[in-house]
């Protein structure tokens, strides 16, 4: 007999924690106020996303490959200054 008694204990305690849980879980369900989402007309559209992702996209390659280009030159000017002084100090000496 008690465990007769512990199993209905126990079903009467879920019970007791399902009918006072379903308010709070429509509660925590509840959705945002209107105000805070964006319209779908005020919205960019997908096709846009991608196109100023893009474009933003190729405006960093460009800065890149500038940046790069401008270094190769610094570093290619530094070569052929250094060969011009391994030149003249070569010639001094002999």
């Amino acid at each position: 007999m008690p465990s007769r008694s512990t199993s209905r204990c126990i079903y009467s305690k879920l019970f007791l924690m399902l009918t006072m849980g379903l308010p709070f879980m429509k509660l925590v369900s509840a959705e945002e106020p209107s105000g805070t989402t964006i319209p779908p007309e005020s919205r960019p559209c997908v096709d846009c996303h991608a196109f100023e992702f893009m474009q933003r996209a190729l405006q960093d390659l460009k800065k890149t490959a500038y940046n790069l280009d401008s270094r190769t030159e610094t570093l290619l000017l530094k070569v052929e200054r250094r060969s011009l002084c391994d030149c003249i100090t070569a010639e001094g000496l002999s």
